[in-house]
C-alpha cells in the first residue's frame, strides 16, 4: 500500500510544488482570496460549485488513490470530481498554498446510518484556524453547501437554500453536525427535511495518513455500501443543484425541480458533460450506465 505524505500540519511548506494557479482556475477564481473568514467561505463555495462530488472510479474498478498528484491530476487537470478523501485533501493543500493554517479531521457519517449502528470513521473534513479561532470547512460532503462553521455549539443562519446547520457536543463522538432545511440530493423527504438530521460526528484528534488510507479503503471497497453499490454525482449550482443517482438525473433551481431517467449511455454521457462538466468516453459511459 502506498501512503500519502503527512498531512497533519498545514503550512506553506507543505504546499511545495502545488500548482495554485491551476487550482484557482479550476474553481473559477483569478487570484487567491484574503486569508480571512470571508476568503475561506469564498473558497468553499467556489470549490463546491466547480468540482463535483462523485464516486465513478469505484464503479469503473479503478479504486481511489490518495497520492497528492493523483488527486490533483484527476480533480484539476482532468476536471473530474471525487469524494471527501480526495476533495478535502486537495482543499487542504490549496489552503496551505494560500497561507491558511489547517489540519484534517476524521468523522463518522450518521446520515443514512442504521438505527443502533455506529458508523466507521469514513469522512474527512478540515479544521482551519483564523485569528486564533477554529472553524470547520468541508468541501467533500455532498448535498447542500456547508459554509465554514465556528467550532462551537450553536446554529448557523439560514443559507441561500434555506438550510441551517447546528453543532453540538456529543458525549461519545466529539462534535455532531446536524442539518435542517430543504431536501437535497440525499433524497430526504420534505417531512425529514423539516426536522434536524444528523450529518456526521467528528473529534479534534490528530489525523495521520494511515487513518485516511484506512477510511478510504473501507469506503471504496466495502461491499454493499452506498459508495460501492450506487453511482452518485452531485454539484452545487448558483441557485440549486444537479445530481445523478444511478441513472436518474435531478435538477433544482429557483424555478423548481426537474427529473429525468437517462435511458441510454449516450444520454448518461451528455448529462455528465452538460450538468457536471465531466467528459467521459463512450466505453466509460456504457459501463457506468449498466452499473
Amino acid at each position: 500500500m502506498t501512503f500519502s505524505p503527512p498531512l497533519a500540519d498545514s503550512s506553506p511548506a507543505r504546499a511545495e510544488g502545488f500548482d495554485l494557479a491551476a487550482y484557482l482556475g479550476r474553481i473559477g477564481l483569478d487570484a487567491p482570496p484574503p486569508v480571512s473568514l470571508e476568503g475561506l467561505a469564498l473558497l468553499v463555495r467556489a470549490h463546491r460549485m466547480a468540482i463535483p462530488f462523485e464516486n465513478l472510479d469505484i464503479a469503473l474498478g479503478r479504486g481511489i488513490s490518495l497520492a497528492p498528484q493523483a488527486i490533483f491530476d484527476k480533480l484539476v487537470h482532468r476536471r473530474r470530481g471525487g469524494y471527501c478523501f480526495e476533495q478535502n485533501a486537495l482543499f487542504h493543500r490549496a489552503l496551505a498554498a494560500m497561507g491558511f493554517h489547517g489540519r484534517p479531521l476524521m468523522g463518522r457519517v450518521w446520515l443514512g446510518a442504521q438505527a443502533g449502528d455506529v458508523p466507521p470513521r469514513t469522512h474527512q473534513l478540515e479544521l482551519v484556524t483564523l485569528d486564533g479561532r477554529p472553524w470547520i470547512a468541508d468541501v467533500g460532503f455532498g448535498g447542500s453547501l456547508t459554509p465554514p462553521l465556528p467550532l462551537a455549539e450553536g446554529e448557523s443562519e439560514a443559507g441561500p437554500d434555506g438550510v441551517r446547520f447546528r453543532l453540538t457536543r456529543d458525549p461519545d463522538h466529539g462534535w455532531l453536525l446536524a442539518r435542517l432545511g430543504a431536501p437535497s440530493y440525499t433524497e430526504v423527504t420534505a417531512e425529514e427535511a423539516a426536522r434536524w438530521q444528523p450529518q456526521y460526528s467528528f473529534t479534534e484528534h490528530p489525523v495521520f495518513p494511515v487513518d485516511m488510507e484506512m477510511g478510504n479503503h473501507w469506503t471504496s471497497t466495502r461491499p454493499g455500501t452506498r459508495f460501492t453499490s450506487l453511482l452518485m454525482v452531485h454539484r452545487i449550482t448558483g441557485d440549486g443543484f444537479a445530481s445523478l443517482i444511478g441513472n436518474r438525473l435531478r435538477l433544482r433551481d429557483a424555478r423548481g425541480t426537474g427529473e429525468a431517467m437517462l435511458e441510454t449511455p449516450a444520454a448518461f454521457r451528455r448529462a455528465l458533460a452538460d450538468h457536471f462538466g465531466m467528459a467521459l468516453d463512450g466505453e466509460e459511459a456504457t459501463r457506468l450506465h449498466a452499473f
